[in-house]
């Protein structure tokens, strides 16, 4: 089953529990999976690869705003943001654990040499190809800097 048509469903479950951050979530997924096919300029489906990079950009978006609020101490704007958050990860692959990331760019580095922060683009480039949706980019970034120095 397709994105849009999980997300429709899901739409009218939460229409139905009157549960009004999930269907703002899903409202905004609804909304930008239309932007993204109008985007591409045919009415073609988007790709599974892209759905799951719009789904992290929008769970990304969203802790980001979170963080800002908890920042300027306004936990009632942070709360709606991380409840978002939830809903939206509901469509996203498992997320791998911080060690079983740190194992495949551990390989990664064994095969391709790597030494040092200079060859850290090549290493990002090979472990964001390999972990696809299944890793934050912040957290491969991260494990890739610990793992070269």
């Amino acid at each position: 089953m397709s994105l849009s048509i999980q997300i429709m469903d899901e739409i009218k479950t939460a229409m139905r529990a009157k549960d009004t951050v999930a269907l703002e979530a899903l409202r905004a997924i609804k909304s930008e999976l239309l932007l993204a096919q109008t985007a591409s300029g045919s009415k073609e489906e988007i790709t599974a690869d892209d759905e799951v990079k719009l789904l992290q950009r929008l769970v990304k978006t969203r802790k980001e705003s979170a963080r800002i609020f908890t920042e300027q101490n306004r936990p009632d704007l942070a709360e709606p943001e991380l409840a978002q958050v939830a809903v939206i990860e509901k469509f996203l692959p498992a997320q791998l654990s911080e060690a079983e990331i740190e194992v495949v760019i551990a390989k990664i580095i064994e095969e391709t040499g790597a030494s040092g922060i200079a060859s850290m683009g090549k290493v990002m480039g090979l472990a964001s190809a390999q972990l696809g949706g299944t890793a934050e980019g912040k957290t491969i970034s991260t494990i890739v800097k610990k793992l070269l120095v």
